[in-house]
């Protein structure tokens, strides 16, 4: 009897705890449906008494779990869960529009634009104020031991050339107007083939000095030699040019002892023609700075290519900044002191090759104190060309270098305030402004 009671109370025991077992797990499913049946799960899923202390542990542990943390965490995260996919909604249908497409595109495009124009302008364009050159004279650098004797003649230099070409241009329209008389009163008293009379022309618009010649029948370097043009883009309408009757051009005499004969070989036409036409014999001398008629001849190549503004090409094939023109600046080392720049500073990046302007042999490669490591070129026709503030040169003295070869690289050597190329062209030992002879 006492092991058939054992075996039923064991019994007992058993579907009691399997009881409690599935009120449990009925207790944790009614949890997920709400907290209005949290209460009645609790009363419900814990009748037995014989485990009161389990009862308040997992009572303790249930309450803190479903009341606080996991129902505020749900709610909050579904909420902002919520307010995202509403929000990557609008955007994704707003950008199924294709104005609305196009629109961002453009605006994206025109920022990258500007950002990468930006940063292209600041690595590429040098600042103005730097890269100008120092002191310039109207004579070639002198070595060290010259320099501070050069640069002491600076503005006794520039004022003597300036009085210079005064006096030459005033002597030149003195005979030029002695000449023309003497032509008029001769075409008057003996009309022959040989006499040269003028005609007045004034430009009009649209007019180009190979249109007039031919109109004419003379030749461009007669009309370009004979009005004295220096620069054939330059001519303006309304200017008034003096025709001749004849091609030709006007030479002025190099040195006292020259006869028609000599300039008429010199030029390989008639020489009878020459003197007669300027009413002097074979082998009359002239002075030095007469000026005389020669018909048929024609400038040399290196003088009209000059006119023409075709002679020289840039020494820089890269793009640079024109950081000083030439002639009177405000001195970037002597405030409020002017002095005369005989040439220009082209701004570049550091490392630029440096090409020579016209063929021609290396002269001179130096350094001294003002234009620090320098190169000079001497060309044709008593041109020169001087290259300045080099980083490095890359010639020797006698070589002979063409318009593609690299005689040095960009710099800031001497008396410079940054990297660039200070360039002169000399013509028969005298500055003119670069410009005029670039291509």
């Amino acid at each position: 009897m006492s092991e058939k009671i054992g075996e039923k109370s064991f019994l007992k025991k058993c579907e009691a705890s399997r009881e409690s077992e599935s009120r449990a797990s009925l207790s944790r499913a009614t949890v997920s449906r709400g907290s209005e049946n949290r209460a009645t799960v609790r009363e419900s899923s814990f009748k037995t008494k014989s485990e009161p202390k389990l009862e308040r542990k997992f009572d303790f542990t249930f309450d803190n779990w479903t009341e606080t943390k996991p129902e505020k965490k749900y709610f909050i995260s579904e909420r902002f869960q919520g307010i995202i996919n509403r929000l990557v909604k609008s955007v994704s249908m707003s950008f199924k529009s294709n104005s609305v497409q196009v629109v961002c595109l453009s605006v994206l495009g025109f920022c990258a634009g500007v950002f990468l124009t930006c940063i292209l302008i600041t690595a590429r364009r040098p600042d103005s104020r730097h890269g100008v050159g120092g002191l310039e004279t109207s004579a070639e650098p002198e070595y060290e031991e010259n320099l501070s004797s050069l640069l002491a003649q600076v503005e006794k230099d520039t004022a003597a050339d300036f009085d210079a070409d005064a006096e030459a241009l005033l002597s030149d329209s003195v005979d030029e107007a002695s000449a023309d008389a003497a032509l008029t009163d001769s075409a008057l008293s003996d009309p022959d083939s040989s006499v040269i009379t003028y005609q007045t022309y004034r430009v009009k618009a649209g007019d180009m000095i190979g249109f007039i010649a031919d109109a004419f029948d003379v030749t461009q370097d007669t009309i370009i030699s004979v009005n004295n043009i220096k620069q054939s883009r330059l001519i303006q309408p309304g200017q008034y040019l003096k025709i001749p009757s004849m091609p030709g051009i006007i030479y002025t005499v190099k040195k006292n002892g020259e006869t028609p004969a000599t300039i008429a070989e010199k030029y390989k036409v008639n020489a009878e023609k020459c003197a007669s036409a300027n009413y002097v014999s074979l082998d009359t001398e002239l002075k030095a700075g007469t000026s005389i008629f020669v018909p048929e001849a024609e400038l040399d190549w290196a003088t009209r290519q000059e006119i023409n503004g075709d002679l020289f090409k840039k020494p820089l094939h890269a793009r640079y900044w024109l950081s000083s023109n030439y002639g009177w600046r405000d001195s970037p080392f002597n405030a409020g002191k002017r002095t005369f720049h005989g040439g220009v500073d082209m701004a570049v990046a550091q490392g630029t090759p440096i090409y020579a302007a016209l063929d021609g042999t290396v002269t001179a490669v130096g350094y001294n104190a003002t234009y620090g490591n320098y190169v000079i070129i001497t060309h044709h026709s008593g041109y020169k060309t001087l290259y300045g503030h080099m980083k490095a040169t890359a010639c020797r003295k006698g070589n002979f270098v063409y318009t593609n070869t690299v005689i040095g690289y960009v710099g800031s050597t001497g008396m410079s305030t940054g990297p660039h190329l200070h360039f002169t062209v000399y013509k028969n030992g005298k500055t003119i402004n670069p410009f005029a002879v670039l291509n």
